[in-house]
């Protein structure tokens, strides 16, 4: 795939692709937050299931479990059902998600999305120097397009596109490497998987310490 494609094709998912999938999703999750008789409410589900790893306001302190803090409703949801189906490998939330009722993932999700994410402080400059022209411009000679397209100047996503402004560099560098080595595979239509492919260590590692200092 020429450069010129991958970057059509990250507009075609930004638009009518992530319009259909959003669709899909949004349409099979209940529009309530709030839990109903007999579930349990997100906040509990959150404090009993989830807070040991991700902490209590969705800022984990352990740079290698994500901060889910102010992500997309629509995006945990999808990460939710994708672990528990399997379509996203995890040896730590495969347990996890086994226990969790299909009926906890709204509230859950709705819980999560309303807490604000605590950015890191930033990189040394001359690695988000790099890292912010890869966000914003790509590199066209590989063929790496610019990671605003999907996830917006302050890396705040959209729908299914996550949050990752204020995310913990390593955790964004180790899901850069399982994109690229096929380990994670619950993009759409393949496109994280062909755009990690392309960027070199030193770029992902750029990339993930521009991010960290989104937000401050």
């Amino acid at each position: 795939m020429r450069s010129s494609e991958l970057h059509a094709q990250a507009r075609r998912v930004a638009g009518i692709g992530l319009a259909a999938l959003a669709a899909t999703v949004l349409a099979a999750a209940p529009a309530a937050a709030q839990s109903t008789a007999g579930n349990r409410t997100g906040q509990a589900v959150a404090t009993a299931v989830c807070a040991a790893c991700h902490g209590e306001d969705g800022n984990s302190a352990v740079p290698m479990f994500p901060k889910i803090a102010g992500l997309q409703e629509s995006y945990l949801v999808k990460q939710l059902r994708d672990f528990k189906s399997g379509r996203r490998k995890s040896d730590v939330m495969a347990p996890v998600v086994a226990d969790l009722k299909p009926e906890d993932m709204q509230p859950l999700a709705a819980y999560y999305s309303h807490l604000s994410l605590k950015p890191e402080v930033p990189g040394e400059r001359r690695t988000t120097d790099l890292g912010k022209l890869i966000y914003f411009d790509g590199n066209e000679e590989t063929g790496v397009p610019a990671c605003v397209g999907c996830h917006q100047p302050a890396g705040a996503g959209h729908l299914l596109y996550p949050r990752i402004g204020g995310q913990h560099a390593v955790y964004v560098k180790q899901q850069l490497k399982n994109f690229a080595s096929g380990e994670r595979t619950n993009d759409a239509n393949r496109f994280m998987r062909v755009v990690a492919q392309r960027m070199s260590d030193e770029e992902m590692d750029a990339v993930a310490a521009y991010l960290a200092g989104l937000g401050r």
